[in-house]
């Protein structure tokens, strides 16, 4: 019996250690699983769009400085030239609805910072204006018998096609979908400026003719400043309101007047003529914007 039972036990031992790993196997593993890899922020990377607005002129006026040059005729005769006639200001405006496009970059520091940068240009629709000023005028008479009656006109044009902007943005998040932010940067745009003057003087038939005119054209460079605010309704798009105030500096130009004697066939200079106008306004638009680099949150990846 003995021997019997010390058979049976020894089989018993042999058999739980030949079964011992492959019940192990069958146990539930206690390995944790992976981290979830974290979604990219919701704001951050390139994005471009489409804006469309209106640009009001900030209301600066052309204004006009001259000098009259030597006038001589023979015989003498009364002289009137321009410059005592001349309107000190005209405000032509360059107002108009504007049209274009944007491209940028955002970088989302934690939950509620945004930082970018962004380039725009947009063409503007009725970018042109240009002011008459105009007076008739007895001025004297002339020998002592027939009076003298002067027509003054002096215009200006101000002239506006396109402007651009590239600006850093600062912005905050109300909500993960809301970004409010300030703006400020560089503009650039063209500047065209027009003027021309006119003075006739006469007794009987035209006595003294003053005209002259000039014009200036240049891409101006200067700053910008402004707000906005971008809701981002679906992934990967966003709608925005925007204000921006941009100023692009003075624009001048210089031209001579010739008064001509019809009397007398003489020819001399006239007026030496300064107009100077400001090119500033105002942009209000809206635009939209597709985010090349957005999404939803990105998908949990885990390997067992």
């Amino acid at each position: 019996m003995i021997v019997r039972d010390l058979r049976l036990s020894f089989a018993a031992a042999a058999l739980a250690v030949a079964s011992g790993p492959s019940l192990a196997a069958d146990l539930p593993s206690l390995k944790a699983p992976p981290l979830p890899i974290a979604p990219p922020p919701l704001w951050t990377g390139f994005y471009a769009g489409l804006n469309a607005g209106y640009g009001f002129d900030a209301g600066a006026g052309s204004f006009f400085t001259g000098s009259p040059a030597a006038i001589t005729a023979t015989p003498p005769q009364p002289d009137v030239t321009l410059g005592s006639g001349l309107p000190g200001s005209l405000y032509p405006t360059v107002s108009g609805f504007l049209g274009g496009g944007q491209v940028g970059y955002n970088w989302q520091v934690g939950d509620r910072l945004v930082l970018g940068v962004e380039a725009d240009i947009q063409g503007r629709a009725g970018g042109s204006s240009s002011v008459t000023s105009a007076a008739v005028t007895n001025v004297d008479a002339f020998l002592g018998a027939f009076p003298i009656r002067t027509f003054r006109a002096a215009s200006a044009q101000k002239e506006s096609d396109w402007v651009g902007t590239v600006r850093g943005r600062l912005g905050y998040l109300f909500t993960p979908q809301l970004l409010v932010y300030g703006t400020g940067g560089l503009a650039y745009g063209d500047a065209q400026l027009s003027s021309s003057t006119l003075a006739v003087q006469n007794a009987l038939i035209p006595a003294e003719v003053d005209a002259g005119g000039g014009y200036s054209s240049d891409t101006r460079i200067g700053w910008t400043v402004g707000a906005g605010a971008e809701w981002m309704f679906l992934p990967q798009w966003s709608a925005k309101v925007e204000y921006l105030y941009y100023d692009l500096g003075n624009v001048g130009l210089n031209y001579s007047t010739l008064t001509t004697f019809t009397n007398f066939g003489n020819v001399a200079p006239g007026l030496v003529l300064n107009v100077t106008s400001r090119f500033n306004g105002h942009i209000a638009r809206v635009g939209v914007n597709y985010h090349f680099s957005l999404g939803g949150p990105a998908p949990v990846v885990a390997k067992y």
